[in-house]
């Protein structure tokens, strides 16, 4: 019996099962996010993220300008 013979003979070969997706945590309350308001768990916690980025909580490294590269 040829090796492709016990599939049925369509020599495919079975999907992999996939693995259920966790929800991954809200980055504010560290609740399960929700499809609606992701990567946030509620439109409140989107907003609070919002808030710390429009106040200046979050800040985004980088180096000092240089002076000196117009010369």
């Amino acid at each position: 019996m040829p090796p492709d013979a016990s599939d049925g003979g369509s020599g495919a070969t079975k999907p992999a099962k996939a693995k259920p997706v966790r929800a991954k945590a809200c980055p504010i309350c560290g609740k399960p996010a929700t499809e609606a308001s992701r990567p946030f768990c509620s439109e409140r916690c989107r907003d609070v993220d919002l808030n710390r980025w429009l106040s200046g909580s979050y800040k985004i490294p980088a180096a000092p300008a240089d002076d000196d590269e117009d010369n």
